[in-house]
């Protein structure tokens, strides 16, 4: 029988965490060699790789975020069974793991995982961001529940996952309140010239926005691109420009950047989507998600 060391793997999990193995002997207060020779010694029990070399720190492998994933389950089981012990029992949550595709306004991600939040107190909610290839892989290895998603998935991505529509959205043009002023008057013809931040390409929604401009033969100057919704936002809070955002959340989008709507896109519609692994929702958390946020609700 194969016999796996404890202690080899709780090392492999601190470095794992912190990143380096010199933050993880400070943290675990013993030498680097030692840390460097279990390491090894883990590595060739499993006859795996778990680390590859990322310019001044280590990164996981794919084997390596596997071990870890069940490193994380393992510690934190003995963490639970020694508050147990010490009279201080907890329940053990229920993990709900949600990837976030990163082109996805983060207002609205938070707008749609609200009702999995109230579902229960014992759920505990874990946000993965990356590209809508990347998080297919995980869905498909089950590594995450589902999918938030601006766009369906396609046949183009040649995996078998099922879209579920969630909600949809008019889309507007938001502005500091001096910028606002300047281009309300006129709208949307007064957006000729205008300096304009605008989401990657990459995302559905930059689609529908350059579909718009051009049907109306508008040609405002565009400052800067951007992945992340929420850096868009940041900069446009600064008057670098105007910027588009999801009317469903326009209270939202106000207050927490200090900006005024300076007018609707008629006609630009933001879709949002689950993407799971199975035809039928069963997940509670995703079932909460989908009642709640209805196709037509804005």
């Amino acid at each position: 029988m194969d016999w796996l060391n404890y202690h080899h793997l709780l090392y492999f999990w601190m470095v794992a965490r912190e990143g380096t193995i010199l933050r993880a002997a400070e943290k675990l207060h013993i030498g680097q060699p030692a840390i460097s020779t279990q390491l090894r010694s883990l590595e060739e029990s499993l006859g795996q790789k778990l680390f590859r070399k990322s310019g001044r720190t280590l990164e996981l492998t794919e084997t390596g975020r596997t071990v870890f994933r069940y490193a994380d389950e393992i510690f934190s089981l003995g963490r639970e069974m020694l508050d147990t012990l010490r009279g201080h029992p907890a329940g053990k949550p229920v993990k709900f793991i949600v990837g976030v595709v990163d082109v996805m306004p983060k207002l609205m991600a938070r707008r749609l995982l609200e009702p999995a939040l109230r579902l229960s107190d014992d759920l505990r909610l874990i946000c993965v961001e990356d590209t809508l290839e990347n998080l297919l892989g995980e869905l498909i290895l089950h590594k995450v529940d589902i999918v938030l998603s601006d766009s369906p998935v396609s046949a183009a991505f040649k995996v078998r996952a099922y879209n579920h529509a969630l909600s949809e959205s008019a889309v507007g043009l938001f502005a500091t309140k001096d910028l606002a002023r300047r281009y309300r008057k006129g709208f949307p013809q007064s957006l000729n010239g205008a300096p304009i931040l605008l989401p990657s390409t990459s995302s559905a929604i930059r689609r529908s926005l350059d579909s718009w401009l051009e049907s109306r033969d508008l040609h405002p100057r565009v400052r800067a691109e951007f992945d992340d919704t929420a850096l868009l936002k940041a900069f446009g809070q600064t008057g670098e420009g105007l910027f588009p955002g999801s009317l469903a959340i326009q209270d939202e989008i106000t207050r927490q950047y200090e900006v005024e709507l300076v007018g609707e896109m008629q006609g630009v519609r933001e879709h949002f989507f689950a993407i799971s692994a199975e035809r039928k929702i069963k997940h509670p958390a995703v079932l909460a998600i989908s009642r709640t946020a209805r196709p037509d609700q804005f």
